[in-house]
């Protein structure tokens, strides 16, 4: 089975070079660096490096505390990142300058996979999240190099997506060295698509080790200042074509009631800035963009976060957030950094790629479920009249995300653990 996935993949790559070509029209970033993704380019230097793939921002921005922990604990050990997005590139390069190496993910084809371990040279492969490609996963398993799938999770749907594959499924799951799954459920599902019950455990999520630096405060007060602190303000955090509408139509009905609110609206894609932005003003909203450093006035109904790396100051200067990719089918984003911040957390129903988490934020009164537009408004618009009921949702959320730290260190010490043992492998 894996060899006629190599075949349809090597028959997909024209097709996947010519998609990166098509996709740096937009976004000329994908156009540069292209070598690397064929498993081309200089390696580093020195010892034999820690390998930590994250696919893009979200999953850079979660592997963070843990890349920390790790160059604390292991300072001589160089760590190489991978990805697979400029913008995810791009984060890698804001937080750790030059404090690692950074190289975009090889395409999963035997060769190219052969080409980057004989240059990137890992003794450990560490997957974020749901990265799962068999070649890779072979051809380290072949080579000795253990790998982690760390922070694993794994949707109902995406699972029934897997067992469709039958036993190219279970080939591949049991490639993995150890799965450290963020709950019960996940580990549930791994081990019924193949992966070997003792290679699974439950460490928890690492996005409830989130930890705020101290400068966001003050960060979030001069945002404020910008758009106004005697006006409401709710932030739409990661949100995806489909939904900006349907932000937008929630927020003229907020302003129906409260004329002065401004929306925050912070589209998850770059590529999409230009587009949103259109939007918002086809809709008659008027816009100021963060890409032009204005401030808004008390006519600026509009506040686009056009901007990378700054979501986290949007969320704490704003009173309420939703968070997107809920609003349509694309499962939701992570709603633990408002939480932290002691947002109010308002998403959509389509949250399965963070079902554990959205279901204890709902159980904790820590969040809302909305179902369409018309709900969001509903919500949004009761937590910015009543301060006391904002600030006890919030203090709820705050309390979920402190109460359930601990998975950082436990992810942290099973790979303490995978590089100490002679082949890396766990007993």
């Amino acid at each position: 089975m894996r060899g006629l996935y190599t075949a349809l993949l090597c028959l997909a790559l024209p097709c996947m070079l010519l998609r990166l070509l098509w996709r740096s029209l937009k976004t000329p970033a994908y156009r540069g660096r292209w070598k690397e993704r064929l498993g081309l380019f200089e390696p580093p230097g020195g010892a034999d490096t820690l390998w930590i793939h994250a696919v893009s921002v979200g999953e850079v921005q979660a592997a963070l505390p843990l890349v920390r922990l790790l160059q604390q604990r292991h300072p001589d050990q160089p760590i190489v990142i991978t990805t697979t997005t400029p913008t995810g590139s791009q984060r890698v390069k804001e937080l750790f300058g030059a404090e690692l190496f950074h190289v975009y993910a090889p395409y999963d084809l035997p060769w190219i996979v052969e080409r980057f371990l004989d240059r990137a040279r890992p003794r450990l492969m560490v997957l974020m999240e749901t990265e799962i490609w068999p070649n890779m996963l072979a051809i380290c398993r072949r080579r000795g190099i253990p790998s982690l799938l760390a922070n694993a999770r794994l949707s109902g749907r995406s699972a029934r997506g897997y067992a469709r594959l039958g036993a190219f499924t279970r080939q591949t799951f049991e490639t993995i060295g150890l799965i450290a799954a963020q709950a019960p459920a996940d580990a549930e599902r791994f081990a019924a698509l193949g992966a070997p019950p003792d290679r699974i455990e439950v460490t928890g999520s690492i996005k409830f080790d989130i930890r705020l630096p101290r400068i966001l405060n003050e960060q979030a007060e001069a945002v404020r200042r910008a758009w106004g602190h005697d006006r409401p303000v709710w932030v739409a955090a990661s949100t995806h074509e489909g939904e900006d509408e349907q932000v937008l139509d929630a927020h003229a009905r907020i302003r129906r009631q409260l004329p002065a609110c401004l929306l925050v609206l912070v589209p998850r894609h770059p590529e999409r800035f230009d587009r949103v932005a259109a939007l918002c003003l086809k809709r008659g909203f008027n816009l100021v963009r963060r890409s032009s450093q204005a401030d808004c006035g008390p006519e600026t109904s509009v506040f686009l976060g056009d901007s990378m790396g700054e979501l986290p100051v949007f969320l704490a200067g704003a009173d309420v957030a939703f968070v997107g990719g809920s609003l349509v089918q694309h499962g939701g984003h992570n709603m633990l950094e408002p939480a932290a911040l002691g947002v109010p957390v308002v998403f959509g129903p389509h949250n399965f790629n963070f079902a554990a988490i959205s279901e204890l934020l709902l159980q904790e009164h820590a969040a809302v479920r909305v179902e369409n537009a018309g709900e969001l408004a509903a919500v949004v618009e009761g937590w910015l009249e009543d301060a006391s009921e904002r600030s006890r949702v919030g203090e709820n959320g705050r309390r979920v995300v402190e109460q359930n730290r601990g998975a950082l260190e436990k992810l942290a010490g099973l790979i303490d653990r995978m590089l100490a043992a002679n082949d890396g492998y766990l007993e």
